[in-house]
């Protein structure tokens, strides 16, 4: 296991720890933790762990950060650190002290692990399957801040299969890590109402906001050890799964009622989104495959206009989708392959009276 691999990256990491402050220098009577986590949401919560813990009375300091490897982004393929690397060298977290092991069972990295002497381990979005091994190191334990209100959406997904399903509410829990998936006892959680409208990425960044203050909040029962007394085991009749995206389950079929295919553009929002097939009928009257990308949507009881069965119509700013039980999928802004995205309006002017069709 590399800590800052490939070497470039190593090099990197480590000339920023010697050009860099100490965040995690040692103040005596602070508590070791170590932080784990990848993407933006995750390097949010980072940043309010790192502000809390300098402060004078503060009774923990983040003593490692442990992240998903440099992987390769954007065109250029170039290998970027995640979001969390990238936010605690901005801080000017020590590069050494930022672990980025493939599998978080690494020997190696258990071991850099141990001399850390973490009292207490904290996880938010990692990406990695944590084993007994490494459960077994803080003697405080690991605590997850998991975006649903478990045991509702135990999985890789919860957000995205929340709005998939439409709830009115969720929220955040911070529970224990136990080798089972989100199963551990819960110590604290907070509800949040859900509108018709926001969409996953907004929502993930919110509930992770809740989630940080709520952490921050629960740290000195948790680091104390009277947490362990007060979390509440799990109801096992209640779970419920959120298993993992698959671009495969983009594609939007309009023999769904329409509110259905707008949750599914509200949960697959970011990646991967959802995509369409619709049908644009040509000068020779013959209907030619024009594959959309649905970005905004709302969800209509009724139309005005009237056109023929399957025929995609335009009101207000919207384009106007049949769909199954009488409703309609109002899509507002639409992405064709390889351009930007756009509005309903400018893109039924640049059809200039051609016939659109939802395909069969």
């Amino acid at each position: 296991m590399a800590r800052c691999s490939p070497p470039l990256l190593r090099r990197f990491f480590c000339c920023a720890a010697k050009s860099s402050s100490t965040t995690a220098a040692a103040g005596p009577k602070k508590k070791n933790v170590v932080f784990l986590g990848s993407p933006q949401v995750a390097a949010s919560v980072l940043d309010t762990l790192l502000a809390a813990s300098n402060s004078p009375d503060s009774a923990f300091q983040v003593a490692a950060v442990v992240t998903q490897p440099p992987a390769a982004k954007n065109r250029g393929r170039k290998l970027l650190p995640s979001a969390v690397a990238q936010l605690a060298l901005d801080r000017g977290f020590p590069g050494d002290l930022i672990f980025t092991p493939e599998r978080a069972g690494e020997e190696s990295f258990l071991s850099d692990l141990k001399e850390v002497r973490p009292e207490l381990c904290i996880t938010a979005a990692y990406g990695n399957i944590l084993p007994q091994r490494f459960l077994d190191i803080p003697p405080c334990g690991t605590v997850n801040i998991h975006p649903s209100l478990l045991p509702l959406y135990r999985g890789a997904a919860p957000v995205q299969r929340a709005l998939q399903d439409g709830v009115t509410e969720t929220g955040v829990s911070l529970a224990y890590t136990v080798r089972a998936l989100d199963a551990g006892p819960v110590i604290a959680y907070e509800r949040f109402s859900v509108d018709d409208f926001i969409k996953a990425p907004e929502l993930l960044a919110i509930l992770f906001n809740i989630g940080s203050k709520l952490l921050l909040d629960e740290l000195p029962s948790v680091l104390d050890g009277s947490a362990k007394q007060k979390a509440k085991p799990q109801d096992d009749s209640k779970v419920t799964l959120a298993p993992k995206m698959n671009s495969d389950e983009s594609w939007l079929t309009f023999d769904q009622d329409a509110k259905l295919l707008h949750n599914k553009v509200r949960a697959f929002a970011g990646w991967p989104g959802t995509r369409a097939k619709l049908q644009l009928v040509n000068q020779n009257g013959e209907p030619d495959v024009l594959d959309i990308k649905v970005v905004s949507t709302k969800v209509s009881a009724s139309c005005e206009k009237t056109g023929d069965e399957n025929e995609v119509l335009f009101s207000g700013n919207s384009l106007l989708i049949p769909c199954n039980g009488s409703t309609w999928l109002e899509v507002l802004e639409l992405q064709l392959p390889g351009k930007k995205v756009t509005t309903a309006r400018d893109f039924w002017n640049g059809l200039r009276g051609r016939k659109l069709l939802k395909s069969q």
